[in-house]
């Protein structure tokens, strides 16, 4: 019995040496000391030198691309946004209209983004007018009827689903062949380009056309 404890002991010895350059086994005194197996530096310096590195995973979270730049969720609403030239124009009216220490804040929001394109769209002098300091007001007014309080992802607005802006005008949603429109109720409705830019303090849906308050 205490032959095969013995020779398993060694056994086990010899691959510890080899293998990791740890230990030798005296068969006599069964002391251990320091070894170093021919070759298990370089070979140890070649396992590590392949060994995928997990840095990438440690870095900034990924995001959405917008404009091919990511929209990552460690950033706030108004930090993203400030990165994708194509909605420079609602960040200019956020900005005029004061809003973006609020969209900066814990929130949660939803924020429907027009892009520059859909403010282009607006009749000849409208947008001009409207970032008049004297026109703060309706600004803001027009501004926050593209907020909503809460985090809303698509997949959590449905067809017919009615929102309370923070304007505290509602908008209402529909969705037909998977995309999603957001409508004042009276105009055309505004379709969902690119969905879930999600934030540290909300998401962003961003958008082909603004939404007009009824009362504007």
């Amino acid at each position: 019995m205490k032959k095969t404890f013995r020779n398993s002991f060694l056994a086990l010895c010899a691959v510890a040496s080899v293998g990791f350059g740890l230990t030798s086994c005296d068969n006599n005194k069964g002391a251990d000391t320091t070894t170093e197996a021919p070759g298990t530096e370089s070979a140890m310096t070649d396992t590590l030198a392949t060994m995928p590195n997990d840095s990438s995973r440690m870095g900034k979270p990924e995001g959405v691309l917008v404009d091919g730049v990511p929209m990552t969720p460690d950033k706030s609403i108004v930090q993203n946004a400030v990165m994708a030239p194509s909605v420079s124009t609602l960040v200019k009216a956020v900005q005029a209209a004061g809003l973006d220490g609020t969209l900066s804040g814990p929130g949660p929001f939803t924020v429907f983004a027009p892009t520059n394109a859909a403010f282009d769209k607006l009749p000849k002098g409208a947008l001009a007018g409207l970032m008049k300091p004297e026109s703060k007001e309706k600004l803001k007014g027009v501004l926050t009827y593209h907020v909503i309080q809460g985090r809303l992802l698509a997949a959590d607005l449905k067809d017919g689903q009615e929102l309370t802006t923070m304007n505290g005008e509602k908008v209402k949603i529909s969705v037909q062949g998977g995309k999603v429109m957001i409508s004042n109720g009276k105009d055309a409705p505004v379709t969902v380009q690119t969905a879930d830019v999600v934030s540290s303090n909300g998401v962003t849906h961003i958008i082909d056309g603004v939404l007009l308050p009824t009362a504007q």
